[in-house]
């Protein structure tokens, strides 16, 4: 097939928003694998234009046609995966006022993901519902009919703060989805939306009991915070003074998202996953057409141990990175992790880190 013709036919693919994730592993271990930290409209779904940069797609992309096979076979190979998603799965609604951008994907989006390895979607962020509580519902029919777990947006507050409750690896895995903006999508006493928290404020009562409730449920606890601006470097001190609060009150992992870029690591909290596929506009200076896949091994006793595997973002499509584009990737992620007390190991085209386990 030639070149032309291979973009062509990308170009007809649906939209998809960007998605955030994780992975558990193997044994009495669980290996999370990080999906990036969101998918982007334009990848699996998506009808209504988005923004600059972004371009429309006529039909649903195949998992193949999103990521290399080695980055397939990393994610299946999981005892559990989970993701970000960024957008609605529906084909109803009307966009909501008031916001710049509205993102949904098509249906068959819901099987895309399964078929990646995906068994647990967190919904809490700023597009879940940028078509309404009719997009809102498709999106969760859509995603159980496919076999996928959802949490952090529902039909009122209680079940978008309802955590998602998966076994994998021996383990029992509470899944945790939380957004602090926008205020306005925040569901509420009868009224569908998301899981929200004024995370500025600090963290809220009902979070941390949850968090607490669910360590004495679950063996893992995963806290999935989508936090703070879009396009920065570092963690702000507010989500900073969040995590550890967070942590104090019993998580077994923070894996955030929200910058579009990754961030720095600091013992459980992966403060910003970054994007993993997406077709947004790259910015020249933050980069974020460069990722980090990210491999975590998790006992019952907390994080042991985690790899990540620097990857390349095209149009619609991730592979894994290589040359100049993996050295800058190690480098900033290496820089990015010391300024928060974090050492990485760059040994054979992986970065290593060793989490403080939690006891």
């Amino acid at each position: 097939m030639t070149t032309e013709k291979a973009l062509a036919q990308r170009r007809q693919l649906h939209d998809l928003q960007t998605i955030a994730g994780i992975a558990l592993l193997h044994g009495s271990e669980l290996n999370i694998c990080r999906w990036g930290a969101d998918v982007d409209h334009d990848c699996a779904g998506g009808r209504h234009d988005a923004r600059p940069g972004c371009r429309r797609r006529d039909r649903a992309v195949g998992p193949g046609e999103l990521v290399c096979g080695e980055i397939r076979d990393r994610i299946r190979t999981a005892d559990l995966a989970a993701v970000n998603l960024e957008c609605c799965i529906s084909s109803r609604g009307q966009p909501s006022p008031g916001q710049p951008f509205h993102f949904r994907a098509p249906p068959q989006a819901a099987t895309v993901l399964a078929d990646l390895g995906f068994r647990c979607v967190t919904l809490a962020n700023n597009h879940t519902l940028d078509f309404g509580p009719l997009a809102l519902a498709d999106t969760i029919a859509y995603l159980a009919a496919a076999g996928i777990r959802v949490t952090g947006a529902g039909q009122d507050a209680a079940h978008a703060r309802t955590p998602a409750m998966l076994t994998a690896g021996g383990l029992t895995i509470a899944v945790i989805s939380v957004t602090d903006h926008p205020a306005d999508y925040a569901a509420a006493a009868g009224h569908p939306g998301v899981a929200y928290a004024d995370l500025r404020a600090g963290v809220p009562g009902w979070l941390t009991d949850q968090v607490r409730a669910m360590a004495h449920r679950a063996d893992v606890v995963l806290v999935s915070p989508h936090w703070g601006p879009k396009m920065t470097v570092r963690p702000p001190p507010y989500i900073q003074s969040a995590a550890g609060d967070l942590t104090a009150a019993g998580e077994t992992l923070v894996a955030g998202y929200s910058a579009h870029v990754f961030h720095g690591v600091a013992g459980q909290v992966l403060y910003d996953l970054g994007d993993f596929v997406d077709d947004y506009a790259v910015d020249p200076v933050h980069r974020n057409d460069l990722g980090l896949l990210f491999l975590i091994n998790v006992s019952e006793h907390g994080p042991e141990h985690r790899t990540t595997v620097p990857l390349r973002l095209h149009y619609a499509h991730t592979e894994i990175a290589t040359g100049t584009d993996h050295d800058l990737i190690a480098a900033s992620f290496t820089r990015a992790c010391a300024d928060l007390g974090t050492t990485v190991i760059n040994s054979n085209g992986t970065l290593h880190i060793s989490l403080s386990p939690h006891r």
